[in-house]
């Protein structure tokens, strides 16, 4: 008989999670589940919802006749993710937080412990994702430490495991993936890579979950938790069009790009489109398509390549043609990527995007291949900004030879 495999399942008490373990139990595998605690909260009746959560993952553990474990990480989510968001949110940025939770908690501290810890052969997670391994090659991998320059020696012979979409194209969740390691992925198993969210909730029913069927998606609520922790400060909302102050607000971190603006007394809504953090000023324009929303150029801080070295494509020429996000729940819209030499790439999309911000992470594709994801840090030009230019290139010249009085001699 062969050796029985150790895989250790993140269990956040949902359905997707619930029956990721039900599938690597009949895979044959040795199946230990973990409930992460990441944050103390209480909902409005003063029940702490992470707490229901472990009970619904213990309930499903129990079924199934699973070690069950859980982990506190809360110092963890503090310094290397909440304090994060802070900081950007006082940059006048508008951060992502699941992205870095996956990067720092799920796939760094949770996967060292699963490995170290417990022992595991691998982890895995109820992820809507897939790798190019399958699973008997995760087995096999031996930990990698990352490499200490900027890229990897180039006479270093290496098969990386690559991140892909999953079948469920509506429920990808690549996006959030785009940040975690290469070493964590190569020992990383997503039981739901083939199936569809409604095959999922099918098996989940058949093998009487009803209890986390029943539960609603819930994520947490970040901002809510900014509030006790930032300070607002209140400034004007100004036209980006006449410079016309048309109201004030309560805070300029709680706003971002692209959203209503709830201006007092205007019957048409306005929209933020810029903000002024030493100022205190958040620009608005009138309509939701407002051309000073639009950009199609953008530049990222040192980019995360999966795979660890970027596309040889890219290496050679400096430049690439793929695909783009920054919102999980958008189209891939064609680019082009510049490399730089510090690591960052610019990003030149075919046609320009709305609300393009910074502080979210730019996500490229190849194919169905999630090839990593850099923090925007600087936006280029807006199509309002580009089309007043040319309005001033277009006005008659002044007249250079109008009469003045003759100064006193």
């Amino acid at each position: 008989m062969g050796v029985v495999r150790h895989v250790v399942c993140a269990m956040s008490g949902g359905v997707d999670s619930s029956v990721s373990a039900l599938l690597l139990k009949r895979m044959g595998y040795h199946v230990t589940g973990v409930f992460m605690k990441n944050w103390d909260s209480q909902d409005e009746r003063g029940v702490c919802s992470s707490e229901r959560d472990c009970e619904d993952a213990y309930k499903v553990c129990k079924r199934l006749d699973m070690p069950f474990h859980q982990v506190s990480y809360v110092k963890e989510y503090w310094h290397e993710v909440f304090s994060n968001l802070l900081r950007e949110y006082e940059k006048g940025r508008t951060p992502n937080p699941d992205i870095m939770c996956n990067k720092h908690i799920k796939f760094k501290h949770f996967y060292q412990y699963a490995v170290n810890t417990l022992g595991a052969d691998a982890m895995a997670t109820g992820h809507y994702a897939r790798t190019s391994q399958e699973d008997e090659e995760v087995f096999q991998q031996k930990h990698v430490p990352p490499p200490r320059t900027l890229f990897r020696d180039r006479f270093e012979i290496r098969k990386p495991a690559r991140l892909y979409q999953g079948a469920d194209r509506l429920k990808d969740q690549t996006f959030f993936l785009s940040q975690i390691s290469q070493d964590a992925l190569r020992h990383t198993i997503f039981p739901l890579a083939g199936l569809t969210k409604d095959f999922v909730k099918k098996i989940a029913a058949e093998a009487g979950f009803q209890h986390v069927l029943k539960k609603k998606e819930h994520c947490f609520n970040y901002m809510s938790n900014l509030l006790k922790y930032i300070e607002p400060k209140p400034g004007n909302f100004v036209s980006i069009e006449d410079g016309k102050i048309m109201g004030q607000h309560k805070g300029w971190f709680t706003l971002t790009l692209g959203q209503r603006a709830r201006i007092g007394g205007q019957v048409d809504p306005w929209f933020v489109v810029d903000k002024d953090i030493t100022t205190g000023d958040v620009f608005v324009g009138p309509t939701t398509n407002h051309p000073a929303l639009f950009r199609d150029t953008i530049q990222t801080d040192r980019f995360h390549w999966i795979a660890e070295d970027p596309p040889a494509e890219l290496v050679r020429t400096q430049m690439m043609e793929c695909l783009f996000r920054f919102n999980n729940r958008m189209p891939l819209t064609p680019c082009t990527v510049t490399l730089n030499l510090d690591g960052s790439v610019w990003v030149m999309l075919r046609e320009p995007i709305r609300a393009l911000t910074p502080g979210q992470f730019a996500v490229l594709y190849k194919g169905d291949e999630c090839l990593g994801s850099g923090k925007i840090i600087r936006l280029g030009p807006t199509k309002f900004t580009l089309q007043k230019g040319q309005n001033c290139l277009s006005c008659p010249p002044k007249d250079t030879n109008q009469q003045h009085p003759e100064p006193f001699s």
